[in-house]
């Protein structure tokens, strides 16, 4: 620990002293733990943040004032960064164009929870190419009246299908009562042939579990299912990264799992607080991820297959994107009625 000039104090994050300011504030009221909490967290798990984050463009999704207060995402790095903090130039799907910050080590971590950063949201590229994703993250998201348990479930069967096209997944938990699965690929596909993975994975996932699982994106048609958000695998939409800190009132992280603790994990039990000490015992569960980079023709072949012997096309993109290639029309379906023919 370094000294503390004006409140401020100094933390080592592997080797680089990183200031940090007004350390007691509250972000927590409820457990009550400060910024300083978050900061020694990310410390204690330094290794398995910086492996999720390592040269991935980072959106900083800040509570200044902790998670009562105001929060923003910030996608374009700030004026102040440190020149020892890489960034990344990237396109949204306006055309409009970012440098990102690109974390390579603990300490840009620590910079970013300075200044009120809690969850930080990784693209699935890396610096090196910044149009080719190097992982398909499918995001099991539990609506109104399914909890973790549900998401369980689909996560077994998914498991299975992955195993099925010859690929692998990571699960975590989100945060929240989701789970999310990450395959490592290869970085040869577009963000539109990997969300059409996704969504050729969450058609499989619907036939397999009827009434249990769907991928319609009208709120109004998914009922009491596990949603596969396929559109998070869309350009421009990230995931809360592993260990990630969430904003809820207890301070919850998402958490790596291995697969045979999927079943008996409770979300609600890895914080800030329970997280290093498991660290401590189990290290980084994701660590072997980089050793893998899966190939997705097969799962294209399920989608080509969806496409001629279902006539499964695509589907609709996010509210903010532009009308893209083949999207059929992006109109809720309660609001698209027939024209009255009394009229």
């Amino acid at each position: 620990m370094g000294g503390s000039a004006g409140g401020a104090i100094e933390l080592d994050a592997g080797g680089r002293a990183v200031r940090l300011s007004s350390p007691d504030k509250v972000y927590f009221p409820e457990p009550g733990y400060t910024k300083r909490d978050v900061a020694e967290y990310y410390l204690a798990v330094a290794d398995g943040i910086t492996r999720a984050l390592r040269d991935r463009p980072t959106t900083l999704e800040r509570y200044p004032e902790g998670v009562e207060g105001e929060s923003f995402f910030q996608k374009r790095a700030p004026k102040n960064l440190p020149d020892w903090i890489p960034t990344a130039h990237i396109a949204f799907p306006s055309g409009r164009t970012a440098d990102e910050i690109c974390p390579t080590e603990p300490a840009a971590v620590l910079w970013a929870a300075n200044l009120g950063c809690l969850t930080f949201h990784p693209w699935p590229v890396r610096r090196a190419d910044t149009d080719r994703p190097d992982e398909l993250r499918i995001d099991l998201d539990p609506q109104p009246g399914t909890d973790y348990h549900h998401a369980v479930a689909a996560a077994h069967e998914l498991r299975a299908l992955l195993d099925e096209v010859g690929l692998r997944g990571w699960p975590k938990t989100s945060g929240g009562r989701g789970l999310h699965v990450f395959v490592p690929i290869a970085p040869r596909w577009t963000f539109t042939e990997v969300r059409r993975c996704a969504i050729a994975l969450g058609r499989e996932l619907e036939r397999r579990m009827p009434g249990k699982v769907t991928t319609a994106w009208w709120k109004e048609e998914r009922g009491e299912r596990i949603f596969v958000d396929y559109n998070q695998t869309a350009r421009d939409r990230t995931i809360a990264s592993a260990y990630s800190v969430r904003p809820r009132p207890h301070a919850p992280v998402s958490a790596p799992l291995r697969w045979d603790e999927v079943d008996d994990a409770e979300p609600r039990d890895f914080d800030i607080r329970t997280m290093p000490a498991r660290f401590a015992e189990l290290g980084d569960l994701h660590a072997d991820m980089d050793e893998h980079a899966f190939d997705l023709e097969p799962v294209l072949e399920l989608a080509a297959r969806d496409e001629h012997d279902h006539g499964l096309g695509d589907m609709p993109y996010p509210p903010d994107y532009p009308k893209m290639p083949g999207e059929p029309k992006r109109v809720q379906p309660s609001r698209a009625r027939q024209p009255d023919p009394e009229k």
